[in-house]
């Protein structure tokens, strides 16, 4: 019974990441055709997108979803995403497009995926599993890319950006029927195997522990330079290879082999997540996105370096996802992994913002990407090093005193 329950609850959690991450990933084929229409700059959608991101990452889905249950949160989300794109496909000015693809798509993003998608899984995934469910998770969002964006590319091409915008409207509607197979109740009880940290009734005693524990800093330090690296090459990059002299049906077969390279890789370093340590594979993947975006800059571009560089970061791209996850529920426990990891999640979304605006702002300003290339270069070498000290130990409950005898 519990096994069949969390079949269940795995694949309609895959199925709504499925959606909502590869609706998202698809924007970046939106920005010139949107900027040249309303005859604004790219710094005002990554502007916009940045918003976005920052909305995303606000913590305050997930602690409601440990308070009340994931799946009314999830049906608020795919309420906010149709809403929002809806909205989208009808806008004339900058401050339509900051209230629809910055506000409501930010909004819903924060209640219709990973994190308090994760936290559902957490609750009847065992830990001995609980990576690889991670994983899973995780891997079929990269499978939202591969799939959504070809489509959205092609809804783009067919009906104008309007158009597919009232399209992928009644998409992400679909969110709304599937929240329904996971949980209606927020987490209440833990594994039997589980750290005893999560039988802390109070999220208020976990914060505090999360506070003063130095690997729970260093997570959310190295999960900031993930949310740099992806929100800016999901966002800029068809427009980079497209400036190169590249066609637009190659900047979205790259950015679709990003999410096909990514099923593969989100599932393997999940599994590996449940065989060593998690801080090592993520120094692991940090280091490898300098090395892959470093060969990126350095080779001529061409078709087939295009398409290269989509699958090898592809393989990077969310990996960190599973085992940052699950490192924080290896520390913390389950009760409150929506709330904890929400906030690091914060820290990603903190980066995204940066990384999508100063795309924009360093291309208007200079007309080049580079600069913020060689920036990514520089942060993912300084993640692959943050991580090697992280203490990833379960942490324990400390005892009650002992009742003072008086004699």
């Amino acid at each position: 019974m519990l096994r069949r329950r969390m079949t269940v609850v795995v694949l309609f959690s895959a199925l709504i990441v499925i959606i909502s991450m590869g609706t998202r990933q698809s924007l970046g084929l939106f920005l010139k055709p949107i900027t040249l229409d309303l005859g604004i700059g790219r710094e005002t959608f990554s502007l916009a997108v940045a918003l976005q991101n920052i909305l995303f990452g606000v913590p305050l889905m997930g602690i409601l979803a440990d308070r009340f249950g994931s799946r009314w949160i999830l049906v608020l989300g795919g309420l906010l995403y149709a809403g929002g794109l809806l909205l989208l496909s009808i806008i004339q000015s900058p401050p339509g497009l900051f209230l629809s693809l910055g506000v409501l798509l930010g909004l819903a993003l924060s209640s219709a995926s990973y994190v308090v998608v994760l936290g559902a899984v957490a609750q009847v995934a065992p830990p001995a599993r609980r990576s690889t469910a991670f994983g899973i998770i995780t891997a079929a969002g990269s499978f939202g890319m591969f799939a959504v964006v070809p489509l959205a590319q092609w809804l783009l091409s067919r009906f104008g950006w309007q158009g597919a915008f009232l399209s992928l409207a009644a998409f992400v509607g679909t969110i709304i029927l599937l929240s329904f197979g996971l949980p209606d109740t927020p987490p209440t009880h833990r594994h039997p195997s589980e750290n005893r940290m999560a039988e802390a009734t109070s999220f208020a005693d976990v914060l505090v522990k999360a506070r003063s524990h130095s690997g729970y800093w260093l997570l959310t330090a190295g999960f900031f330079v993930c949310g740099f690296h992806v929100a800016f090459i999901a966002t800029h990059l068809p427009a980079f290879l497209e400036d190169q002299g590249l066609s637009t049906g190659v900047s979205a077969t790259a950015l679709s082999l990003i999410g096909v390279f990514n099923i593969f890789g989100s599932y393997s370093f999940g599994m590996l997540g449940d065989r060593f340590r998690k801080k090592y594979l993520l120094s692991f993947l940090y280091f490898s996105r300098a090395i892959v975006i470093s060969l990126f800059l350095l080779l001529p571009l061409t078709n087939m370096t295009a398409l290269a560089f989509g699958g090898a970061i592809g393989f990077l791209w969310l990996a960190t996802v599973p085992l940052t996850s699950g490192t924080i529920a290896q520390i913390f426990g389950s009760r409150y992994l929506s709330s904890l990891y929400g906030i690091v999640f914060f820290s990603h979304q903190i980066g995204a913002f940066l990384g999508v605006w100063l795309g924009g702002r360093i291309f208007d300003a200079s007309g080049s990407y580079t600069p913020v290339w060689i920036g990514a270069i520089a942060l993912g070498i300084v993640a692959s090093i943050v991580h090697l000290p992280i203490t990833d130990r379960p942490l324990e409950r400390e005892p009650l005193p002992e009742p003072v005898v008086l004699s």
